[in-house]
């Protein structure tokens, strides 16, 4: 099998529109580390993404009578725009059924390369069903995203540079993981011609389907998925794929949004590009995986997959970078309400950059104050800061890691609420885009007495809500059964909930 892939990578005419990536060293992170970094540009091709090497590896191969009627495909956005490319250079049409949540970035340089765009569905599996029934209705073929032997060998050609480019023996790869295609073909040129790199595999937390696919022993669909990496988000790997990284493949990570982000900030400080979420999985991945293992002095690459991100979005990814480094951490303390009180917690903080604070009075003894610290690289600062804190009788409570506090009620400190009966607090996520808020409103109806609500768009892929309710136990059922298929989490109990707003 691997004589096979090594063929037709070799084979594969991808440079017929894709470019040779640059392997880039990343010094400053190199240095935080202790091993030696390097970047493999592909977010820098024609279409800011590697996708256009299987796209068109696939389109170059198929007869003329299957692509003198055109071909269909569905994507995120980055394949999209491989097909579409591929598509102009063959001389031939193409439709992309894209997640009515792709970034709009994506959609618009989809259409400017000739793609006929039809957005359907919420995420990538709903567009993939619409994509086979236009298929059927129009007899067109349709180009998959990674379960095909010549995507595969068209991806794999990344790890082709990657070893004609390294100057020393690569110790591990890192590379993000979608539907598989990327680290498949990857796998099968280095076990061929470098079988003693590891070859290291990361998802998203949010969309784990070829690590509970290894562990199942077979692809298995996901019910759900985050879109945070919406170039990774797919809820079931591909057959083939699956294959060749249950054969391959020597591990896998899973890496959180806030990880994420601050690797998109770490290829920023280092190379001044900005990396979409999927783009930054590997870099995380290999973060996460060096501070494990404590492994010095090691030859690591990290596959940069693409660069297609909405501008809108960075707020988001800038507000939580620094919480996936850990170099903030958000602190509720609870202070006495008396003149000088608030100048001594400050001075307790010590010289530290405050990145926010929030302070109401509350009732006549006790005030609470929500604050965003910056901590040092140093992994006991945050503990001794919060130590700090509660010897000086402060109370603190650590909210770094706390979805709500992070999410909603940083931005909402304001006091408490009334006293209430039954007051119900849900956190809620529902796919953005346009008209999504009030859909939502429209579904809830007028029955309930809402006691609290907080939207905010940052220009994340999910639409965010905090809602409160007076709500008995029948009522709460109801209100459950109503918001099902929604994605939805109770914080009634939660810290940040019961210090600021209850």
């Amino acid at each position: 099998m691997l004589d096979k892939y090594l063929k037709m990578i070799l084979k594969a005419p991808v440079y017929d529109v894709a470019s040779v990536t640059s392997l880039d060293y990343l010094q400053g992170l190199s240095a935080r580390i202790g091993s030696d970094i390097l970047l493999k540009r592909e977010d820098t091709q024609p279409v800011f993404s590697y996708k256009i090497r299987g796209a068109y590896t696939l389109m170059a191969s198929l007869p003329p009578e299957i692509m003198d009627k055109g071909v269909i495909a569905a994507s995120a956005g980055n394949h999209a725009q491989g097909v579409a490319l591929s598509a102009k250079t063959l001389n031939t049409s193409a439709i992309i059924v894209m997640p009515k949540t792709t970034p709009e970035i994506k959609v618009k340089s989809v259409s400017s390369l000739g793609g006929e765009v039809i957005l359907h569905g919420d995420n990538y599996d709903e567009a993939s069903k619409r994509a086979e029934e236009i298929a059927k209705e129009k007899e067109l073929m349709i180009i998959p995203p990674y379960d095909d032997p010549h995507v595969v060998a068209g991806q794999g050609t990344v790890g082709m540079e990657i070893l004609q480019q390294s100057k020393k023996d690569i110790d591990a790869i890192f590379v993000p993981v979608g539907g598989g295609g990327l680290i498949a073909g990857i796998a099968v040129y280095f076990k061929s011609l470098s079988p003693s790199t590891k070859i290291i595999g990361v998802e998203p937390l949010e969309a784990p389907s070829m690590s509970i696919a290894l562990k199942k022993g077979m692809p298995v669909t996901l019910e759900k998925v985050g879109i945070f990496a919406d170039g990774a988000a797919v809820k079931r790997v591909g057959d083939l794929t699956f294959e060749l990284t249950e054969k391959y493949v020597d591990e896998m990570l899973c890496v959180s949004n806030d990880e994420i982000c601050a690797a998109i900030k770490d290829i920023y400080e280092d190379t001044r590009s900005i990396s979409e979420p999927a783009g930054a999985l590997a870099l995380a991945g290999l973060k996460q995986y060096s501070v494990k293992n404590d492994l010095l002095r090691k030859n690591y690459v990290a596959i940069c997959s693409g660069a297609n991100i909405n501008f809108d979005r960075l707020r988001h990814v800038a507000e939580l970078a620094e919480l996936g480094e850990n170099r903030e951490v958000l602190i509720g303390a609870s202070i006495p309400e008396k003149p000088g009180s608030f100048r001594a917690f400050c001075e307790a903080l010590g010289p530290r950059l405050i990145t926010e604070f929030n302070y109401r009075a509350g009732d006549s003894d006790i005030a609470s104050v929500f604050a965003g610290v910056q901590v040092g690289d140093y992994p006991d600062e945050k503990e001794l800061l919060l130590k700090n804190l509660a010897a000086r009788d402060y109370k603190p409570v650590d909210m770094s890691n706390n979805e709500l506090a992070k999410m909603h009620v940083r931005f909402m400190v304001g006091g408490a609420g009334r006293e209430l009966s039954n007051e119900t607090v849900f956190r809620i996520e529902f796919p953005e885009r346009p008209g999504a808020l009030i859909r939502f409103l429209n579904r809830l109806g007028t029955k309930w007495n809402i006691t609290l609500f907080h939207y905010r768009n940052h220009g994340a892929a999910y639409g965010r809500v905090l809602i409160g309710i007076q709500l008995n136990e029948t009522e709460k059922q109801k209100f459950i059964e109503l918001i099902g298929d929604v994605k939805y989490f109770e914080e009634t109990r939660n810290s940040a909930y019961k210090m600021f707003l209850q």
